[in-house]
């Protein structure tokens, strides 16, 4: 018997299997004379070149707002967006903060009532020793 190859052609699924990034921009606030910005403006010169080389698929824009604090605001692709104030932090500070911009995902936090969150309940519900027959000391 012969042994024939299949013909397959690769086949959309949807979107099954992609990772699409839910942080489409990132904008930059900062003073060039306020003392709080100088943290900001650091992290401008030094960190965000690679930070922006690292992510292509996010949009930065950097913008001076003259006495005011630092700011970054993350826009996400669900419409909402997340402002975090950087004032008198450090160039590294400023990082993981742009890090957790980059991570969230824009929806509003919720507050987790029970840890497993299914469609169907459990039956039999919470399993307990003292339950049934009881527990022999």
């Amino acid at each position: 018997m012969a042994v024939k190859a299949l013909k397959a052609v690769s086949q959309g699924r949807n979107g099954v299997g992609a990772f699409i990034l839910q942080c489409k921009r990132i904008d930059l606030h900062y003073c060039d004379w306020a003392g709080s910005s100088r943290g900001m403006n650091g992290f401008i010169k030094s960190l965000l070149p690679k930070f922006a080389a690292a992510h292509p698929q996010i949009e930065f824009t950097i913008s001076p707002r003259p006495a005011k604090h630092p700011v970054a605001i993350g826009h996400y692709i669900n419409g909402r967006s997340k402002p975090i104030c950087v004032r008198n932090m450090e160039p590294y500070e400023i990082l993981k903060k742009l890090e957790l911009l980059r991570d969230a995902s824009g929806e509003k936090l919720k507050k987790v009532t029970k840890p497993v969150r299914s469609i169907n309940e459990s039956v039999r519900g919470i399993w307990s020793p003292y339950h049934g027959n009881g527990m022999q000391l």
